[in-house]
């Protein structure tokens, strides 16, 4: 992630924007009666510059993708993962067209993995240990952004795969993921640990701004 410009055929090129678009228009959908709350608005700006700041922190790679924090996981834990899929959308769109970073063609598939298939899971994870809100944000952006590389590698060997057989798709998928986990897995724990602390931050002021509304 983010996979490049070209670097994909066209056909999974248009099957992974097939497979985006009905989660950006649901998405789109819920957004649309955030924007009305101020607070919310706060939240989103918040969220959306998170994305963007850590989602452009890229480390080079040799498996045609980068290696970075994906910034997804305060985002689904405010949010939920419809709208995070929004939010990594817009990130990465303004990254392909201004920072060259992934591609417009690609954006379906970069989309798929850091905006939907990352968060989705990371969501599930934080819903299941949201009891200790500091440990289900830890594991929930840790989740996001390892669940990102998982798919960004699975795209690549359905891409690309070894030999034109089931049994070539699996050995390209593990080349992908053992590099990728090199640099990923570190880099996941250090955003975990970033997103927690953001989160408290966060929770905090909010907390302070309904004291003084009351």
């Amino acid at each position: 992630m983010h996979i490049a410009e070209g670097f994909l055929p066209p056909e999974w090129c248009a099957l992974w924007f097939a497979f985006s678009t009905p989660f950006l228009i649901y998405g789109a959908v819920k957004l649309r009666s955030k924007i009305a709350n101020r607070r919310d608005k706060v939240l989103l700006a918040v969220s959306t510059g998170f994305i963007f700041v850590l989602s452009a922190m890229k480390m080079p790679s040799v498996t045609g993708s980068c290696s970075h924090p994906t910034g997804t996981g305060i985002a689904v834990v405010f949010f939920g993962p419809a709208i995070t899929a929004v939010l990594s959308a817009i990130v990465l769109l303004y990254q392909a067209l201004l920072l060259a970073h992934g591609g417009i063609t690609t954006l379906g598939a970069n989309v798929a993995s850091m905006g939907i298939f990352g968060p989705f899971l990371g969501w599930i994870a934080y819903k299941l240990l949201k009891k200790n809100q500091r440990i289900a944000v830890f594991i929930a952006a840790f989740v996001a952004d390892v669940a990102t590389y998982v798919l960004t590698s699975l795209q690549l060997a359905l891409a690309f795969p070894a030999n034109p057989t089931f049994h070539g798709f699996l050995d390209s998928a593990t080349r992908f993921l053992a590099i990728f986990a090199i640099t990923q897995v570190p880099i996941a724990v250090v955003e975990a640990i970033v997103a927690v602390a953001i989160f408290e931050q966060v929770a905090q002021r909010i907390a302070m701004f309904e004291v003084s509304k009351a």
